[in-house]
């Protein structure tokens, strides 16, 4: 099956978008926790964290237009401050409701049956259920012309793991702490590993890593 530029752009919009949503692969699932001056928290599933560094440890978020109802984005712009959360085996129904468009006056924690956890000098939420929760501070915020989205570069300032997710050489067993990934807009999956491989060297043989 092949489809050329034109047949992309002829398809209904909604089949359009579970196709372009699914093609990129197995993407995270996350939960971003903000709060407005007032404290009133907000909290949104995304799947568009990546990895852009690590010294400084930064990641970027791509945040979608959507006028005044994008609560995440206002909040973190003026605050400065948001959290990153892992979704895990045991919320993930709870994390997807959060894409449902509640008034900014409505909490997507009480809504959804999730628990604000909050960091004494952090103004964002975490969420006290997930195994990985990540604090994050602005560094960048650019708009991006091609589709109005809105790329957000923040620097990690905070981290909770659970002690056996974290390996001796610094990696994370996602396994381990129960995490998800998503596969477009609604299927969440969890992964199963293959194998960890070393180095890769142009004059050595690869092989698996012991845990």
């Amino acid at each position: 099956m092949h489809f050329d530029r034109n047949a992309l752009e002829n398809f209904d919009s909604r089949y359009r978008a579970a196709l372009i949503n699914s093609v990129s692969g197995y993407k995270p699932a996350n939960l971003v926790g903000t709060a407005n001056a007032s404290g009133q928290s907000n909290l949104a599933v995304m799947s568009s964290v990546v990895h852009l560094g690590s010294h400084p440890p930064l990641l970027a978020l791509v945040v979608r237009p959507g006028g005044d109802e994008r609560h995440t984005l206002a909040n973190l712009l003026a605050s400065g401050e948001y959290t990153i959360n892992h979704i895990n085996r045991a919320i993930y129904r709870q994390a997807h409701q959060t894409a449902a468009r509640y008034p900014a006056e409505q909490s997507e924690f009480a809504a959804c049956g999730l628990t604000e956890q909050w960091l004494d000098g952090f103004s964002a939420p975490f969420v006290a259920e997930a195994t990985v929760q990540i604090g994050m501070q602005l560094r960048q915020h650019m708009p991006l012309e091609i589709n109005a989205t809105h790329l957000v570069i923040g620097e990690i300032v905070a981290l909770t793991l659970p002690d056996a997710a974290l390996r001796s050489d610094g990696s994370l067993d996602l396994a381990s702490a129960d995490t998800v990934a998503l596969s477009g807009l609604d299927e969440y999956l969890q992964a199963s590993r293959l194998a960890r491989l070393s180095y890769a060297k142009p004059d050595q043989p690869l092989r698996e890593i012991e845990e």
